[in-house]
């Protein structure tokens, strides 16, 4: 068993970790509509530069699984976060096609590493404490993803710039991660034998399933914004709100979700998150007026809020293959739904518009998470 204080300083470390995370995709949410504007494409050659973003996450994904296996979680981390510190702020000043997809993979890269890494380190300590923590963990992640967004909303609503405003993020990411990387544990063993299994089919079905989830995920933060403005909801420098409030919602489930699943059980957690986004997604595709449009999001962030903590938990409790391998296959999977998503979401709002994209999504989601309760044993 892990001692006090090593415990008090291994959560810490675990809970910046996915804090710094979450906060360096959503500081890029913002500046969807500025790149846009910024390069003069439409939503198809848009969704296109995106798909860069979830190239580069996948590949690194593949390979961190196995430089986690023989280096363990803690250096990925740290370079990781490093690289999305360096990488932001040339987000903002790309100003070609070229230039931009290129940073985004970049980007890419640092977030996949990061991901694969955390998650592992997390599974790793719930073993380690025999506690659920997760969703907690997952919170951070989300409350990240609320504090990076508003903070670039809030510069670029003061007329500060782009280029400053992600300047003043990258240095919070950099203090995060420089804080977080000594207190991070070395919880679990570095691995001597292969580097790589083929996948359990169990273990390929829960990646489909996050693969739908972070596909919706992705497509919240790349496109809410542009839904909104759009649609003349809201102006373009707010367009981010949307977002945030679906990344609160969800910040807001995770801190409750360990709580909940103790109580009532993975399957009836997914099916109340089901009712949850359902009605959240039909809100947002039918809304007439910002508020309605912003209740739908709050929806969608609660109910698909425990999916992916939910999905990382089975995948850790599984014992048909090594469990730090299954977290990279299962994270590999939803980022690979992050790099259709993008030019899927671009080419159907090309072709009919980005409420009808935002419809198929709520379909899909909600076929996921059933699908999830399906195959979910309840702990309580």
């Amino acid at each position: 068993m892990i001692r006090c204080a090593n415990l008090s300083a291994g959560l810490l470390g675990t809970r910046l970790t996915f804090f710094v995370a979450g906060f360096g995709l959503a500081a890029w949410a913002p500046l969807v509509p500025l790149a846009k504007e910024r390069l003069a494409v439409d939503d198809r050659m848009l969704g296109l530069l995106l798909l860069c973003l979830g190239t580069g996450s996948v590949i690194a994904m593949l390979l961190t699984s196995v430089l986690n296996s023989r280096y363990g979680s803690k250096p990925i981390i740290l370079a990781a976060g490093l690289g999305l510190a360096i990488i932001l702020p040339c987000l903002a000043i790309a100003d070609t096609p070229v230039r931009l997809g290129a940073t985004l993979f970049a980007f890419g890269v640092s977030l996949g590493s990061i991901d694969v890494a955390m998650n592992i380190h997390a599974i790793e300590l719930e073993h380690a404490t025999g506690r659920l923590l997760m969703s907690g963990f997952h919170a951070r992640y989300s409350i990240g993803e609320v504090t990076g967004s508003a903070a670039v909303i809030s510069f670029v609503s003061l007329q500060c710039g782009s280029l400053l405003s992600t300047l003043v993020c990258s240095a919070l990411v950099t203090i995060a991660i420089v804080t977080a990387w000594p207190r991070l544990l070395a919880t679990g063993s570095r691995q001597q034998g292969p580097l790589f299994v083929l996948p359990h089919r169990s273990v390929l079905l829960i990646a489909v399933l996050a693969g739908i989830t972070f596909l919706v995920e992705g497509a919240m933060l790349d496109w809410s914004a542009l839904l909104l403005v759009e649609r003349d909801l809201l102006a373009e420098a707010h367009g981010g709100i949307g977002c945030m409030l679906f990344s609160i919602a969800m910040a807001a489930g995770r801190l409750s979700g360990d709580a909940v699943v103790a109580r009532i059980g993975d399957r009836a957690t997914l099916m109340l998150g089901t009712v949850l986004m359902v009605t959240g997604f039909l809100a947002v595709v039918a809304a007439p007026v910002a508020l309605i449009a912003m209740a739908g999001f709050l929806l969608i962030g609660l109910g698909i809020s425990n999916v992916v903590p939910l999905l990382c938990r089975r995948a850790g409790k599984q014992n048909v293959m090594p469990a730090g391998i299954a977290i990279a296959i299962i994270t590999t999977g939803g980022y690979a739904g992050m790099l259709v998503g993008p030019a899927g979401i671009g080419l159907i709002a090309h072709l009919f518009g980005l409420p009808i994209a935002f419809g198929i999504l709520g379909a899909l989601m909600s076929i996921a998470m059933l699908s999830a309760r399906m195959m979910m044993t309840d702990h309580r």
